[in-house]
């Protein structure tokens, strides 16, 4: 069975195992004297915002960085001034004891990629704008046109490729998501095989001069969009003979709660199936903020079992027949698993939210307005917010109030029994307490039940009234999930389920990381139709907020309004964490849409394609306003440009005033 399973045929060909963790083994890169990739630790990285001309000011941000914890500072270089600056930022850094590995990022420009490689560690390139065209026409290109158009490429980026090789220098190949060449575009359209596409040819002329020093990346603002595009690079450069480290991030995932939540779900997903060599989370916020989310995320799986010499696992706990580790789903696009609604809950309805509110003072009604629901006395009703839940645990205590008439209460079976008025009330049972029992509520009961017990028949027996909850206390509790997901679908079992993930003794947030991910990567995969985080302790409306930001984050439940922001660098034109907070002050009651805010033109239409509409720096004081990746005004003056976006939402019927 290990040596089966050690093989990567039976996960797609992306990863080692689906069931059980095991890191996927990849080439070892050396990035200055920090390896980077083969059985080191999975490496921490962030970016300075500081002007890159700046020497002063970018190494005493640098200093900042590596204190919080990174392991690779990167900096950008837009024009050749500043990579001949790079030197100086060096030399600065050397003489005040810090040799840490600086990275180039390179956009646009080959001959500041040419001059920081002899500078830096590394360089990064994105595939998109380097040398290539991308001028968001929409050209078809015959396949001579195409090939011409790649071998002028290939006569554009070998001198960086000839010069990285003389000086030891390694090369990030970065696709993002948004900056697609029109060439690519026009072969595979703006999908996750078009970014794999993108990279591979950049891939296949370094391999073509020896060169082999590579890490690359699939970054994307969606996160579905991400990690499809990662699995589908593993498993291409598996097929050709290459295992180059990866770099994991969310482009422009935003600040505060959103942005650690989403960033969560995409590198949390990957580094579940045991992909990822080094990990920056990009937030809008200074980039010392950055480091300690990507360690935390990084620091779980330092307890999980080693990879072995082959990639596979070290050993693994046999759940199921061989056949469950078989993928019955694509993990290369989304399906949500067919399920058989049960009152609203699976089929198409949204994904639900069940938080357990028995230890809360069950007299008062107030309380429930950290979970959506605000009372108001003097009318005796509650208003919902748009992020209510939608099931309240109440085990085996009673309120002493009515609750809301949108809120499904559930209660211990034997506690349900004995309830005199059991509307919007139901049961949840054990398995074996529901096989055997003999009053059940007529339309809706809730199962409990482990994810250990994937065999048990008595699952078969359920009747068109049954809800699982499935919970796990396994250290890899996203894997044996998931198999217990397969399983159902194999014997085609269409129960809805409500995920459930336990955490002890984790503050706020550790808590929102690692929900995010565990709950993040099955919803991910289209398995899940409700989630329930069960943290004792904590505050009700954070893990409220937490279960519908990964709802948010993995696009299977929108509740609210959703900002593309870039993490700042040192090309941006504007104060961006101040101007994210004032666009967000007057545009954050606007379910649904998704704004994205560039510092500036590298950022803009590229990285923000998934947005609805977009606020882009241009220059000094100017901005330009895109609907989708179409420019609507162009240099509109800084202090008017937020009433101008407001009215392109205005004129498109987007917008509704805020109550």
């Amino acid at each position: 069975m290990e040596n089966i399973l050690a093989k990567h045929d039976l996960a797609g060909g992306y990863c080692n195992s689906l069931t059980a963790y095991s890191r996927y083994l990849t080439r070892e890169v050396n990035i200055g004297d920090i390896a980077l990739g083969g059985h080191n630790p999975i490496r921490i990285q962030s970016m300075t915002t500081t002007d890159t001309m700046d020497t002063l000011g970018t190494v005493e941000q640098t200093i900042r960085m590596v204190e919080s914890g990174c392991e690779y500072v990167r900096i950008t270089a837009p024009s050749i001034k500043e990579a001949e600056n790079l030197a100086n930022i060096k030399k600065e850094l050397r003489y005040r004891g810090y040799h840490v590995p600086l990275i180039a990022d390179i956009h646009f420009t080959p001959n500041a990629a040419e001059m920081a490689a002899r500078i830096v560690e590394k360089v990064r390139v994105n595939p998109g704008n380097y040398a290539d065209k991308k001028k968001f026409e929409n050209i078809e290109y015959t396949q001579d046109a195409y090939n011409a158009e790649l071998s002028r490429i290939y006569k554009k980026f070998i001198p960086l490729v000839k010069i990285c090789k003389e000086y030891g220098t390694a090369m990030r190949i970065g696709t993002n998501h948004g900056s697609l060449s029109d060439r690519i575009m026009s072969h595979y359209g703006d999908t996750p095989r078009g970014m794999v596409e993108s990279a591979m040819e950049f891939i296949r002329m370094c391999e073509d001069q020896n060169y082999y020093n590579l890490v690359i990346s699939m970054k994307a603002s969606n996160t579905q969009v991400m990690v499809q595009a990662y699995r589908l690079l593993v498993e291409t450069m598996a097929k050709e003979g290459m295992n180059y480290p990866l770099h994991l991030g969310v482009t422009e995932a935003g600040d505060g709660e959103d942005g650690r939540i989403k960033s969560a779900v995409g590198i949390g997903t990957l580094l579940e199936d045991g992909l990822g060599d080094t990990i920056r989370v990009s937030l809008t916020e200074d980039p010392e903020f950055e480091a300690p989310v990507a360690k935390a995320l990084a620091d779980r799986y330092a307890l999980r079992s080693p990879m072995s010499e082959a990639g596979g696992p070290e050993s693994i706990t046999q759940r199921s027949s061989l056949s469950a580790y078989r993928p019955t789903y694509s993990p290369y696009e989304y399906n949500r698993r067919i399920t058989t609604p049960v009152q609203h809950i699976g089929g198409h309805h949204h994904p639900v939210v069940m938080i357990d509110v028995s230890k809360e003072n069950l007299k008062d009604p107030y309380f429930l307005s950290s979970v959506g629901y605000n009372y108001s006395a003097g009318l005796d009703k509650y208003n919902l917010a748009d992020q209510a839940c939608d099931l309240a645990y109440l085990g085996d205590n009673l309120p002493s109030f009515s609750f809301p008439g949108n809120l499904k209460q559930v209660y211990n079976y034997q506690t349900w029994l004995k309830l005199k008025d059991k509307n919007n009330c139901h049961p949840l049972f054990s398995l074996e307490d529901l096989i055997k029992a003999d009053i059940k509520d007529e339309f809706l009961n809730f199962v409990e039940i482990d994810s250990e017990q994937l065999n048990n028949s008595a699952i078969e027996q359920l009747d068109d009234t049954s809800v699982l909850i499935l919970k796990t206390s396994s250290i890899h509790g996203m894997a044996e999930q998931r198999a217990f997901f397969v399983s159902l679908q194999e014997k085609n079992i269409q129960i809805p389920v409500i995920i459930k993930r336990t955490y002890q003794h984790a503050d706020a947030d550790h808590l929102m990381l690692y929900a995010a991910t565990d709950l993040g990567a099955l919803l991910t995969d289209g398995f899940g139709d409700g989630v329930w985080i069960d943290a004792e302790g904590q505050n009700l409306s954070l893990i409220n907020s937490t279960s519908f930001g990964i709802l948010q984050a993995t696009r299977t439940r929108i509740s609210k309004t959703e900002y593309i922001s870039c993490p700042s660098c040192g090309r941006t034109l504007f104060d961006l964490q101040e101007t994210t907070q004032l666009i967000r002050s007057r545009t954050d009651h606007l379910k649904g849409i998704k704004i994205g805010i560039m510092g500036c033109i590298v950022n803009g239409p590229g990285e923000m394609a998934d947005a609805d509409y977009g606020y882009v720096g241009t220059g000094p004081d100017k901005i330009t306003l895109y609907r989708g990746k179409e420019v609507v005004k162009k240099n509109v003056t800084t202090a008017y440009a937020l009433d101008e976006l407001i009215d392109i939402i205005k004129g498109d019927g987007n917008w509704v005033e805020k109550i």
